[in-house]
């Protein structure tokens, strides 16, 4: 449940591009809540953090706190496919990772593949290229999964999705690798992380009605580090492989 105030100005920006539209073309959710989650890739601490929340369509053109921004340039028999636009969240090296390097806040700009004969399911893969970084950090990454949707009953409609993401060496080394400074520096053992899959995610949804419009959503997910990204000396020594997230948030839909 991430949109940072970046995504949103490049959805405005990327909405006009598309032509003027009816304002009943707009359709979606829009709301704020408050996330309880790992404060970086290896789950060194966890912090209590504001979250906006965003599940909005405007013709073609998507907006959604997990997938970002998304435009369907292409669209046939339930597929879709075109280009997307998200944000990769960096860190601080404070607290407990003194001593490592800071890594900017990155976009994400890649294209992505759905096949969703029906509203309540999809499968979907993407991918993309983290950019805007510090020197050396960033690379290629990306994900594919599948998502199912369901009512639960008295209004509350439910949605489980999993997961795989995948990256390349350079960005594996950008949240888990150490180098010999870094090493010095932390007095956390050197690692040199390599590409592949980096973590599997399972994340459960929920959205409750309230009133007329508005609701109550809840995410809860939990993720699994993989490969050289479990291996990785920095989440061996702060980290976890296995690692939790709740979210919640009140939206009002239009």
């Amino acid at each position: 449940m991430k949109a940072p105030l970046s995504v949103v100005l490049l959805f405005v920006l990327l909405s006009a591009t598309v032509g003027a539209r009816a304002a009943d073309d707009l359709r979606g959710e829009i709301g704020v809540g408050v996330g309880y989650q790992p404060y970086d890739p290896s789950a060194s601490r966890y912090e209590t953090v504001p979250l906006p929340y965003f599940d909005v369509d405007w013709g073609n053109v998507s907006l959604d706190t997990d997938d970002g921004l998304t435009w369907s340039v292409f669209k046939a028999q339930g597929w879709s496919a075109g280009p997307f636009v998200n944000y990769v969240s960096g860190r601080n090296a404070n607290g407990s990772l003194r001593g490592l390097r800071d890594v900017s806040g990155m976009a994400q700009l890649g294209g992505f593949v759905q096949y969703s004969p029906a509203e309540f399911w999809r499968v979907y893969a993407q991918v993309g290229q983290a950019v805007g970084g510090a020197s050396g950090q960033g690379g290629v990454l990306g994900k594919f999964g599948g998502e199912l949707g369901y009512p639960l009953g008295l209004g509350v409609i439910g949605s489980s999705q999993l997961a795989a993401h995948f990256a390349d060496g350079r960005q594996t080394s950008t949240f888990f690798g150490v180098s010999a400074s870094e090493a010095q520096a932390s007095g956390i053992s050197g690692y040199k992380a390599s590409g592949g899959f980096q973590q599997i995610s399972l994340t459960q949804n929920l959205s409750f009605p309230l009133a007329q419009h508005w609701s109550w959503v809840t995410s809860a997910s939990w993720t699994h580090l993989i490969g050289s990204a479990a291996d990785s000396s920095m989440v061996k020594a702060l980290g976890d492989v296995n690692q939790g997230a709740v979210q919640t948030a009140l939206s009002y839909r239009f």
